[in-house]
C-alpha cells in the first residue's frame, strides 16, 4: 500500500522509485526478475534444481520477462513441468537481428546429442537421466566407419563432443565420478520437425553403412 492509501505494484514493474536500485536507475523490473534476465542471456538456461531463487522469481514476473525479451526480438522458452527454461531468437516471420549466438556442432556432436535426447525422454516418473561417457561411446559406435580405422581417434573425438556438452550445461557432474545428469533443457531445444529430419539423415547414413557402422563425415564437416 502507498503512503496515499492507493495499492502499490505487486508484479516485477513498478515506478522508479520502488524497483531502482541506484541513483539514475532507469529500469522497471525489480531487482529479481533483472537477475532472471541475466542468467536467461548468459545461457545456457535456467533452471529450479540449478538456480532455485531465479525460478521462482521467473514464475512470479513470467509475462513482464517476456515482453523485456521480446523487446530484444527474443522468445522464452519454458517447460514448467520440467522446470526449465531458456531463451532464443524469435521464430517470428520478422526482419530480426540474431542477438543469441548460436553453436556450431559437428556430425558426432549432433548424434550425442539425439542421443542423450532419446535418453531423457525414455525415462519415466520424473526420474533423472544419469549417464557415463562411456555409455554414449558405444551407442556413437555405430558412427565410426565403414573401415574401422582410427579408433584411437574416433574416441577422442567423442570425448571431445563429451566435453562440449558438459561446457554448454547439458550435461551436469553428479557425486558418482564418471556420472553425469542429462539436463532436461533438451526436450525443449529441438522442435519436433528438426528431431525427424536429422533423425532420417542419421539412419539413412547407418543403413548405407556396413553392418555395425556408419558413414561419418569428415571432421571438418559441421551442421547447425
Amino acid at each position: 500500500m502507498s503512503e496515499s492509501g492507493v495499492p502499490g505494484p505487486v508484479g516485477g514493474e513498478g515506478p522508479e522509485s520502488d524497483v531502482a536500485l541506484w541513483g539514475g536507475d532507469k529500469g522497471t523490473l525489480r531487482e529479481p526478475s533483472r537477475r532472471v534476465l541475466v542468467q536467461l542471456l548468459r545461457g545456457p538456461y535456467l533452471s529450479a534444481s540449478r538456480h532455485g531463487n531465479l525460478w521462482t522469481a521467473l514464475l512470479s514476473d513470467e509475462d513482464a520477462v517476456r515482453s523485456r525479451l521480446a523487446d530484444l526480438f527474443l522468445d522464452l522458452v519454458t517447460d514448467h513441468a520440467a522446470q526449465v527454461a531458456f531463451v532464443r531468437n524469435t521464430s517470428a516471420d520478422v526482419d530480426a537481428p540474431k542477438v543469441m549466438r548460436t553453436a556450431t556442432l559437428t556430425f558426432l556432436d549432433t548424434a550425442l546429442l539425439l542421443h542423450l535426447r532419446q535418453a531423457l525422454l525414455q525415462e519415466s516418473g520424473g526420474r533423472k537421466t544419469i549417464m557415463g561417457a562411456d555409455e554414449a561411446a558405444d551407442q556413437l559406435q555405430v558412427y565410426r566407419g565403414k573401415d574401422n580405422a582410427d579408433i584411437a581417434g574416433f574416441a577422442k573425438r567423442i570425448n571431445s563432443s563429451w566435453q562440449k556438452m558438459v561446457k554448454y550445461g547439458l550435461l551436469a557432474a553428479t557425486s558418482t565420478e564418471g556420472r553425469f545428469e542429462v539436463s532436461p533443457v533438451l526436450r525443449l531445444v529441438f522442435g519436433t520437425e528438426e528431431i525427424a529430419a536429422v533423425q532420417a539423415e542419421y539412419q539413412r547414413l547407418a543403413a548405407e553403412a556396413e553392418p555395425g557402422s556408419a558413414e561419418l563425415p569428415d571432421t571438418g564437416e559441421e551442421t547447425e
